[in-house]
């Protein structure tokens, strides 16, 4: 058991909530790689994460340590999301889709190029193609290998994550490991292959993103003197953003309150201080076309004044309508440009 975890952990057991997030930052990461090898699917392998590490988080009080506790996670994880696979299986046969037989997913597996392009499409092509190899092993052992292989689990800590004996891991490894050769073919050993494509998906989800926001104080009269705005130069940014409010909301006047700016890896939350004994919580969760999805919470004390999932980018800010404060109410203004990963 490693003594750093298991003091966050008895800190966590002890009543310090802000001691779990050292564990949530650590293996998060992790958590999302397995997820994603039993549901395949980036966004709802971030979902079963988020929802993984709030059952650890829930549990922790029957965590006795006496196996790691990622191996303990882990097999939270592996339970939600092969439930993800049953439910999304369950919607299939209910509205008559089909799932693609093994024989068939295999013959999908494209054979080796004729031709040799050069080495960046060589590896995306090798990547495509090990993608294509592990989205037609079963989730059983796409899971297994994953648990083996790239997170270096033993046997034993494997076995207990599944909660099958030892026998079993044995048995099941040397077969998805051997399903997975002869769908590549002689390409390159497994573990070369696995690591290239796994770490491929990592990097992906590592991506960071340059995050901007702005509170506002929205108002029909000139704001109160217990208000504070931020003295700055001329803005055009923020007035045309003020120009915009003025359709969207009943409100005349908009006052500055705070500015925010902040590089974030997607999944990984960030804080800010709002007026008002606030903290509003960012949470980047995935990129599509250079369109940011975020999941927003504004809190006070144990309250949630605001859980919205939103859209954004550099060139179209994402306007919220928050809670009332002083004479007016908070509008957010977040906007989001993903960094590219060359950066």
């Amino acid at each position: 058991m490693d003594q750093d975890d298991l003091a966050l952990i008895k800190r966590c057991q002890a009543g310090e909530k802000a001691a779990f997030e050292p564990l949530v930052e650590k293996y998060r990461n992790r958590v999302w790689r397995v997820a994603y090898q039993v549901v395949r699917d980036r966004e709802e392998a971030w979902d079963v994460a988020q929802e993984a590490f709030i059952r650890a988080f829930q549990s922790l009080g029957s965590f006795r340590g006496q196996s790691a506790f990622y191996t303990w996670l882990f097999r939270i994880v592996v339970n939600l999301a092969t439930d993800r696979v049953r439910q999304r299986v369950a919607r299939g046969r209910a509205f008559g889709s089909e799932q693609v037989p093994d024989n068939e997913a295999a013959a999908s597996v494209p054979d080796d190029p004729a031709r040799r392009p050069d080495d960046e499409a060589a590896r995306r092509q090798l990547h495509d193609r090990i993608a294509a190899g592990l989205d037609a092993l079963p989730p059983n052992f796409r899971t297994i290998i994953m648990l083996s292989d790239v997170e270096g689990l033993s046997y034993r800590e494997i076995a207990e994550v599944l909660a099958i004996p030892i026998g079993t891991v044995m048995s099941r490894l040397h077969n998805a490991r051997k399903r997975l050769q002869k769908l590549l073919k002689p390409l390159l050993l497994v573990l070369v292959a696995l690591v290239l494509v796994l770490g491929a998906s990592l990097a992906e989800a590592q991506q960071a993103v340059r995050f901007g926001a702005r509170v506002l104080l929205a108002t029909d009269t000139a704001a109160s003197p217990s208000a504070q705005p931020i003295v700055s130069p001329p803005d055009e940014y923020l007035d045309r953003i003020v120009a915009r409010l003025r359709t969207l909301f009943r409100y005349k006047e908009y006052m500055m309150l705070e500015r925010y700016r902040a590089e974030v890896p997607l999944g990984v939350k960030y804080r800010w201080a709002v007026p008002g004994d606030r903290q509003l919580e960012v949470m980047p969760e995935s990129i599509v076309d250079r369109m940011v999805k975020i999941r927003l919470r504004l809190v006070r004390g144990s309250l949630t004044e605001l859980n919205a999932h939103i859209q954004a980018q550099s060139g179209s800010p994402a306007l919220i309508g928050g809670p009332r404060y002083n004479d007016g109410v908070l509008i957010i203004v977040i906007w989001a440009h993903p960094k590219p990963p060359s950066e």
